[in-house]
């Protein structure tokens, strides 16, 4: 964790501004981490009728089968009432649905309790998701549309393409003053993301080399957490391999420090660096709960039971990347902790400069209609 040297830090809920309480989807069903699970357990529901669709569906007081709601913004999907729908499953969209953890969800608004529309209409590859966790990391950051449980999510742009920063008006222009280069919005959030505090305050600095540095440190955690572009190594350029092949149906996992090996039952993948298998996030370590949501089946008789019958070969190469990606982000904390904060830029800077506080249109969602959104029964949504 950053040491800093005073206690004015600025929020993050200040700098930016505009943030959505979590998707609550209210069913397990919908996301999965296989795409061809999902339309089969579409199609599992159609065929029932009656109050087996009901029982199947799992209703609450949000979303029953008579709920009448829109297509999410961007998506098509069916609007008639679920209670006679008859169409093709939405197309299976990659969501994070835990740290880390990128599975597939059934974009459909009569699936979800609360789809939080205000965040379809800004996703696309522009976008950057933060998302609080409520953890000594206190951050997530992903290109995905976050539905994991957790605290509030943060947009960086307030409209797509990346177009208007997420971020108190004039921040930008302030600290391009103080550090005598304007930083972009990707550059802020780098920095956020080497700088924060489990408090959700982050503290800022006008020392243009410390900037730098904390920057490029974020900016890795950016490229890690997000996974884009080359597949990262290991140091030394070291990758993991299966050493043993994986059974069909895996249903334990455990470690092997001495050898740095992961055992999937009978099958090896080494090596596996210690910092990789022990990383947590709010205490869960998170390699054996991406194990678990593959392996733990569903309750009998229910949807969420319809699941792939081996092991897909799509799940290894995930796995073998996401050890990668934690022993390297191991690495990133101890720089984070490395990181001191000197010649603070302080919440009371920001308020002398006009920056803060943040107006209050800047803590809503922007105007943003591209395209007109289907409403329940056909209908064309007013907005």
């Amino acid at each position: 964790m950053p040491s800093v040297t005073h206690d004015d830090a600025p929020l993050l809920a200040d700098l930016m501004p505009w943030s959505v309480a979590p998707l609550r989807p209210g069913r397990a069903w919908p996301t999965a981490p296989d795409p061809a699970c999902l339309k089969a357990r579409w199609d599992a529901l159609l065929k029932a009728e009656g109050p087996e669709r009901q029982a199947l569906f799992e209703p609450t007081r949000a979303r029953g089968l008579d709920s009448a709601v829109g297509q999410l913004p961007g998506r098509s999907s069916g609007t008639e009432r679920l209670a006679r729908a008859a169409g093709p499953c939405a197309e299976p969209v990659r969501v994070l649905a835990a740290p880390f953890d990128e599975q597939w969800l059934i974009p459909d608004h009569r699936l979800l309790d609360a789809a939080r529309p205000e965040l379809w209409r800004v996703a696309d590859e522009q976008q950057v998701f933060t998302v609080e966790t409520g953890a000594e990391d206190p951050l997530l950051v992903t290109s995905l549309l976050p539905t994991l449980r957790a605290g509030r999510i943060r947009p960086l742009y307030r409209r797509p393409h990346g177009t208007e920063p997420n971020l108190a008006p004039g921040l930008l222009e302030h600290l391009s003053t103080r550090l005598g280069e304007r930083p972009t919005a990707v550059d802020v959030l780098a920095w956020t993301l080497a700088a924060i505090r489990p408090d959700l305050t982050v503290p800022l600095t006008g020392d243009p080399d410390l900037w730098s540095a904390g920057v490029r440190v974020g900016r890795r955690m950016l490229w890690l957490m997000r996974r884009d572009g080359e597949r990262p190594k290991l140091p030394g350029g070291r990758r993991p391999y299966v050493r043993a092949p994986l059974p069909s149906r895996p249903v334990s996992l455990r470690y092997d420090r001495d050898e740095e090996t992961l055992h999937l039952d009978e099958g090896r993948i080494s090596p596996v660096p210690p910092e990789a298998w022990e990383y947590e996030l709010a205490g869960v370590r998170v390699l054996e709960a991406w194990f678990a949501a593959r392996t733990t089946p569903g309750e009998p008789g229910t949807l969420s039971a319809v699941r792939p019958a081996t092991w897909p070969q799509g799940w290894t190469s995930e796995l073998l990347e996401l050890i990668t990606v934690l022993a390297l982000l191991a690495e990133v904390r101890a720089r984070r902790a490395g990181l001191k904060v000197t010649s603070p830029l302080t919440a009371t800077d920001l308020r002398r400069a006009g920056v803060l506080p943040a107006p209050p249109s800047s803590r809503r969602p922007a105007s943003v209609l591209d395209h007109l959104e289907e409403g329940p029964e056909g209908q064309f949504a007013l907005l």
